[in-house]
């Protein structure tokens, strides 16, 4: 915890002595008509830079501008759905489980402005903790729960069409879809994402008091000076974004940069998952495209054929998933 803090003030202290390089002054920005600073609009928050920083990156934590562009040729090219070969599988998809052609993919081709090899910023290796006890108990059971499939409740939220992927909270750079929507009233702060179609609707409230637990938690935000800080917790189910516990926290803190782009760094702390809290950092760009409806049928229809095809599977002797019998196993998903 103590190398936690030290790693945050010293961030805290590069944003001060940067900060009126990259910021706008507090007079630079605009305010809705309750004095409020307006951030209202659509974003993109897509990029290359990954949330981890990947193991032959370890060594740096920002590129040059010729290793930036090395990188991001080197990771379009790796994660081109269309240059990997069924039979073989890659960019952890197993043989045989490719999915849409590349064309489909919204992933970002640059890295973030300042080029850091990570989101993540805290801990200072520039990735999540380790999983603690807790956390990796809970996420065997949840993924022995998925390896049974014994009903809908057995698969998850993302083939139920519920919630994930990259819509958060926090909100996390996926492959695709990573748009979104801020609309202020005086009193709330709504964020819909176009990921599952999600909308948020936050209190300006300092106190947690709802009466019903919701599948992306229960959000209350206030204005710290000009940054907009969202504090959600009382999540619905106990396996949330990257195995979080119902018990998880996240804070999300928002700044207006300039006209085009907004800061947006959030911490997750969850003692049920992680020893330690972490941190990550990214811009939330300007965009003149509208959040499209993201129409997910799986849970009407592909939820039906899952649960079918596994039925049929086990009847044939066979794990769900066609694989030899066996109790235990771990099925791919997209919450893996």
């Amino acid at each position: 915890m103590q190398n936690s803090a030290i790693t945050k003030g010293l961030f805290a202290l590069i944003g001060v002595l940067v900060g009126p390089l990259v910021t706008a002054q507090s007079g630079d920005i605009p305010r809705t008509e309750y004095g409020q600073p307006d951030f209202q609009g659509t974003y993109t928050f897509r990029t290359i830079t990954p949330l981890n920083r990947p193991r032959e990156l370890e060594h740096l934590a920002t590129l040059t501008p010729e290793q930036a562009v090395e990188w991001e040729e080197f990771e379009l090219r790796r994660q081109n759905r269309d240059l990997i070969i069924d039979s073989v599988g890659g960019a952890g998809y197993p043989p045989g489980v490719i999915s849409y052609n590349n064309f489909w993919y919204e992933r970002g081709d640059q890295t973030i402005a300042d080029r850091r090899t990570s989101l993540i910023y805290d801990p200072p290796n520039g990735r999540s903790p380790r999983t603690n006890t807790a956390g990796r108990d809970r996420r065997q059971a949840r993924g022995q729960m998925v390896f049974e499939s014994a009903g809908p409740e057995g698969r998850t939220t993302v083939d139920r069409c519920l919630t994930g992927f990259v819509g958060g909270p926090p909100m996390i750079p996926g492959s695709y879809n990573n748009n979104m929507q801020i609309v202020q009233t005086r009193d709330h702060i709504m964020i819909l994402n176009e990921m599952v179609h999600s909308a948020r609707i936050i209190r300006i409230d300092s106190e947690h008091h709802t009466k019903q637990l919701k599948w992306e938690g229960d959000s209350v935000a206030h204005w710290d000076g000009d940054t907009l800080v969202i504090h959600t917790q009382n999540w619905y189910h106990d396996y949330n974004l990257r195995g979080m516990s119902k018990q998880a926290e996240v804070e999300e803190r928002i700044n207006w940069i300039d006209e085009n782009t907004l800061d947006y760094d959030f911490t997750v702390t969850d003692a049920l998952s992680w020893d330690v809290s972490w941190s990550a950092r990214l811009p939330l760009r300007r965009s003149p495209d509208p959040v499209y409806e993201y129409a997910c049928h799986e849970g009407n229809h592909g939820l039906i054929g899952i649960l079918a095809g596994w039925r049929r599977y086990e009847s044939m002797g066979f794990n769900g998933d066609g694989s030899p019998k066996s109790d235990t196993g771990t099925v791919e998903t997209e919450e893996n």
